[in-house]
This record gives structure tokens, C-alpha cells and sequence, in this order.
């Protein structure tokens, strides 16, 4: 048995000046909210702008959990309510028929007992999962500067341009993943054309796991997500995303393997360098809950209005699932200033959501 990283505050490292570069995080994705607000006359998300997906499901922890697995939301089982959002990396509506972004999946869990973090008062655990197991950046201070572009030049252009931008990072992506590597750089803007119902979601970062460290995946686990990712997706409409997620919901259920991997150590598992993936030789990903979906409607005009209020943040979150690691600290400032803001200009409430009831699984 591998001989598990157990938490401390120690696990972390942080820089001295980091709080400067939080500030400065901040500055810049509130002027990028700025421009997006001009161009679209409202206020939106300065990334994950554009849902393509929610919905109501069950989070099932399994009954047959070992010690360093039964931590924290897993440590008995039983299951929990949740809300699924999909939506499109981008802090921008884009059109999906020109550009093909990385998309992301943030699951809200409801009923959740235990200790919060500071300044979170609901009994919620939010999950938040891009594809690919790295981080675009490893630190704050280098997602400062890989992010100035999204947020000073992409609003500007057009998406006629953006989508020959994105044709070129998914082709030159593609070459890379034939000789073993991957850009996540470049998987920003050229995502491959895979139906997003059928990708795997990982935190990229590390959390605190109750008692260890650990990091999350959540794997399509069910014969027709799987076929999913084997058929062609061609995305021809403005909302193709939307339109695919419907088709697909309306006549199937999806189901998802939730799943740790857990820190052995952190000379070969950093936990301040999100671009580092943790090597699974060391330690595999092992299931933990399933993530059950109804067939139900994915995409309509009520559905549209439900998830602008909403929230989905790692510091919506349990003591024992604390975010952890450069990027991690900095999302915990950012997310909760420009959400407030956003959500303020927008009218609407700052409070969680008690339950996942006023979303009808129909």
C-alpha cells in the first residue's frame, strides 16, 4: 500500500508577495468583465460564461470505502442531491459552430455536514472540473500573465477570428497528442470535437481530503457516454452544445465514476505546480461516489434564467476538502470578489441555493 502525504498546513508554500498577485488577478478579470459587459450589455462570468448543460442528479458514496478514502463528504455512506452545471470555458457567448473551447463541468452538492471554510455558511460542497489532469498555468504569478490575452484582447475580436485561432491550436494540439504531449495552452481555444457529456473532469489541483491530499476525477462510466466519445462531434450551430446535451438527456441517463487520487508525496505529486499531473503509477485514481444524472431536459429558456444566480467555487467548500495549492489560493479571492459583483449588477442574490428542488428533473 502506498504510503499516503498526510494533510498540514505545511503541505503548502506560499509565495511572499502573493497576495499582490491575487490583487492584480483581480484587477485584471474585472476589467475583462468591464469589456464583456459592453459587448453583450449585461454582466457575465468571466469564464464559464456560456452553460450548455444543468442539471439535477445524485452524488451515491459508496458503503466499501477504506480509511484513506471515507474522508470528509465520503466519509459514510449514502447520497446527496446535487445540481450539474456544463458550460464552455470562455468568459464569452461564443459562437460553438466556429470556436470549440475547453468546457468544464461544477458540481453543487446539497445537505453536506461539517465544518466550512471561512465565509461559506451553507450546507454546500462545489466541485469544479475542466478535461485534462493540468492546470494551464502552474502558479499565480504565471496565470497573471497566461491570462492577460482572454481578458484584454479576446472580448475584442471576433468570432470569425477566434475561430480560426481555434482551428489552428486544435490541429497543432492534435500533432502534439500524436508524439505524447499536450498543451492545455493551446486546448483553451482548440479543444478537440468530442461531445462534452462524454469527457472525463478532473480538479487539476490539489485539495485537502480530510486526513490526506488528494485531486478528483469524474470518468463517464455508463456504454452510451462512452460511445460518445467514439462518434464524430461536429458542432454546425451557434448552440450546437445546448442542442447535443438535450438530444442526448432526453432519452438517456448519465452516469459518472467519481474518483480520488490520492498524494504520496510532494516531490513527485507538487501540489503548488498545477501544470505537474500527479503519476498514477504512484498512486491511481479510485472511485469513491457515483455521479447519477436522470433523463431529463438539459437546455431550456427557464434553465437559462435558473443558472445565472448561481455560484460554483472550490471555497464553496468543507474544511476537509479545502483547496490547496497557488492556484487554488487565488481563485479563492477571485472567485468570491467578481461573483459578488457580478451577481449585484445582475440583481441577484449572493445566497446559496438551500436544495437542487427548483430545478424539475423533467
Amino acid at each position: 500500500m502506498p504510503n499516503h502525504l498526510l494533510y498540514s498546513p505545511a503541505v503548502e508554500q506560499p509565495e511572499p508577495d502573493e497576495q499582490e498577485t491575487f490583487q492584480k488577478i483581480v484587477k485584471l478579470m474585472t476589467e475583462g468583465q468591464d469589456l464583456t459587459r459592453e459587448k453583450y450589455g449585461r454582466p457575465i462570468r468571466i469564464s464559464h460564461a456560456k452553460a450548455h448543460a444543468i442539471l439535477k442528479g445524485t452524488l451515491v458514496v459508496r458503503q466499501d470505502l477504506p480509511t484513506q478514502l471515507a474522508q470528509g463528504l465520503f466519509s459514510k455512506p449514502g447520497s446527496y442531491d446535487v445540481l450539474v452545471r456544463m458550460a464552455s470555458a470562455p468568459g464569452e457567448l461564443l459562437d460553438d459552430s466556429k470556436v470549440n473551447s475547453t468546457r468544464g463541468m461544477a458540481i453543487k452538492v446539497f445537505g453536506v455536514e461539517g465544518p466550512k471554510l471561512s465565509g461559506h455558511t451553507a450546507d454546500t460542497q462545489d466541485f469544479v472540473l475542466s478535461p485534462g489532469k493540468e492546470f494551464i498555468s502552474g502558479n499565480a504569478k504565471a496565470f497573471l500573465q497566461a491570462f492577460k490575452p482572454n481578458a484584454e484582447v479576446a472580448p475584442k475580436l471576433s468570432d470569425t477570428t477566434k475561430g480560426i485561432v481555434s482551428t489552428i491550436s486544435r490541429v497543432t494540439n492534435e500533432a502534439l497528442n500524436a508524439v505524447g504531449v499536450n498543451s492545455a495552452k493551446l486546448d483553451f481555444f482548440g479543444h478537440p470535437l468530442v461531445h462534452p457529456l462524454g469527457e472525463a473532469q478532473y480538479s487539476q489541483t490539489a485539495f485537502r481530503h480530510g486526513e490526506f491530499v488528494a485531486k478528483y476525477g469524474v470518468i463517464p462510466d455508463t456504454p452510451a457516454l462512452e460511445a460518445l466519445i467514439a462518434d464524430k462531434f461536429d458542432p454546425e450551430t451557434p448552440d450546437a452544445l445546448r442542442e447535443d446535451c438535450n438530444a442526448f438527456l432526453k432519452v438517456n441517463a448519465a452516469e459518472y465514476s467519481f474518483r480520488v487520487q490520492l498524494n504520496t508525496n510532494t516531490d513527485e505529486m507538487s501540489i503548488e505546480d498545477a501544470t505537474s499531473p500527479w503519476p498514477e503509477e504512484l498512486s491511481q485514481y479510485e472511485e469513491v461516489a457515483r455521479l447519477i444524472i436522470p433523463a431529463q431536459t438539459a437546455w431550456d429558456s427557464a434553465r437559462d434564467s435558473f443558472v445565472e444566480p448561481l455560484s460554483f467555487s472550490p471555497d464553496h467548500s468543507l474544511v476537509a476538502h479545502q483547496p490547496l495549492g497557488s492556484i487554488n489560493r487565488a481563485r479563492r479571492v477571485a472567485y468570491q470578489a467578481l461573483s459578488q459583483v457580478r451577481r449585484s449588477e445582475s440583481g441577484n442574490s449572493t445566497t446559496e441555493p438551500a436544495n437542487a428542488n427548483a430545478l424539475a428533473a423533467n
